[in-house]
């Protein structure tokens, strides 16, 4: 469903940038504004810290006892249902968007763009990418509109918080480095957190990899998971102390992008393997799904006569998405997203011939999968406390916390508050 943007300029979708001069003078009328009536202790605040990899039931799998508190004391879903392809940019990029990949742009952590020839092939987009070229990103994040309503934002690392979108970056933000200390970022969010008023953010991002990383390595249900889970666990747990402890109302939400299931490392399946003709077909590898893209020239009659091949080969490992699955999984074909879709089926994976990595854990599969789910845990004055909800879905973060801040929406979203508003206080 399509949730409309409360304010006049509902009717522009995803123009920010065009709007930014008007945007800019009304953020200065409205600190002026601010300034004027004084600082209130009370208004919200909103950390968003994302756990890559953190499955649902981490939390009891592996002993995450802060969390557990937090849940406790907060409020928790039963999962947090990721967007299709269940990886990590899509469901980065949806969480801070409100939008499914089709319409924020970013469909996988790996594409090609038709529509951005490039030498004798097409455009390629990789994790990142829109910190040199923001224009593969079509929407409006968070931060975008915690700043475009004349207040701060910050981030620290959440994927392409570092991309000039709309022409506009966080106010305090981190270009990305993954030597970065986990300490250092709880020590900064608390640092930003603790500034005056006037140079507060009201929003801030986080980002940990550690649990994904691991959970690739090693699986799901290794002991090696185990400990990465507690040591985040650990650091969350300090984050919330450290939070509570400041004379500002804040409330601190834990997500996660997507969950983790265990692979069978001899179930691969090589791309030189498929019957692919790549004369006319370029095919690009997300491990779960595998896109083929139509060279310039392929007709509709090769395209169909490619699925069927793929159809006759795929032995059960694969499967070869019709125009309804597609549909059902919100991937219509389009110039980012393939003419042809290849889902693996788990716990098989799609490998590349120089490809010697061996993972033993996996996702991007059907977020219906039930090892999919994410976390979602929230605590705060905006959150009831003692709550658990039935699934939730991602989309529904990017409008719960609008409505928490208290700002209208400056475009159209994909998702609304639905079974997330039983998990707020009824000043929301």
């Amino acid at each position: 469903m399509i949730v409309r943007a409360r304010s006049a300029i509902t009717h522009i979708r995803k123009s920010a940038l065009a709007l930014l001069p008007l945007l800019l003078l009304w953020s200065g009328l409205t600190c002026a504004n601010a300034t004027a009536a004084g600082t209130d202790v009370n208004e919200q605040h909103v950390v968003l810290m994302s756990l890559d990899g953190f499955r649902h039931d981490y939390i009891e799998k592996h002993d995450a006892s802060s969390l557990a508190a937090m849940a406790k004391n907060g409020v928790r879903a039963e999962r947090l249902t990721p967007v299709y392809p269940a990886n990590t940019f899509p469901n980065h990029l949806s969480i801070v968007t409100g939008l499914r990949p089709v319409n924020h742009g970013i469909v996988n952590n790996d594409f090609y763009d038709k529509r951005r020839p490039d030498g004798d092939g097409y455009a390629h987009y990789s994790m990142g990418k829109g910190r040199q070229d923001s224009t593969w990103i079509h929407a409006l994040p968070f931060w975008n509109l915690v700043e475009f309503h004349g207040k701060k934002a910050a981030t620290f690392f959440w994927p392409e918080s570092d991309a000039r979108i709309n022409g506009a970056l966080p106010t305090y933000h981190y270009a990305y480095s993954k030597y970065a200390d986990y300490q250092q970022r709880v020590d900064q969010i608390v640092s930003w957190l603790s500034l005056p008023d006037a140079q507060r953010p009201r929003f801030v991002a986080g980002y940990f990899s550690l649990v994904d990383s691991v959970g690739h390595d090693a699986g799901p249900d290794a002991q090696e998971t185990r400990d990465a889970v507690r040591q985040v666990d650990a650091l969350i747990g300090q984050l919330q102390r450290r939070l509570a402890a400041l004379p500002v109302a804040v409330n601190l939400i834990i997500v996660s992008d997507h969950g983790m299931t265990e692979l069978n490392p001899d179930a691969v399946i090589g791309r030189d393997s498929l019957a692919i003709n790549n004369s006319a077909f370029i095919a690009e590898n997300n491990d779960a799904q595998m896109m083929l893209y139509a060279k310039p020239g392929t007709d509709a009659k090769t395209i169909a006569w490619q699925a069927d091949v793929l159809k006759e080969t795929s032995q059960g490992a694969y499967r070869v998405l019709s125009p309804s699955q597609r549909e059902q999984r919100h991937f219509s074909q389009g110039p980012r997203t393939g003419d042809i879709i290849l889902e693996a089926i788990p716990p098989a994976r799609f490998t590349d011939a120089d490809n010697t990595y061996t993972s033993l854990g996996g996702h991007g599969y059907p977020p219906q999968h039930p090892d999919m789910g994410g976390l979602f845990v929230a605590t705060g004055p905006a959150f009831k406390q003692g709550a658990t909800l039935p699934p939730v879905s991602n989309l529904e973060v990017y409008p719960a916390m609008a409505e928490i801040l208290g700002l209208p929406l400056l475009s159209e979203i994909d998702g609304e508050v639905s079974v997330l508003r039983e998990g707020l206080t009824a000043e929301q």
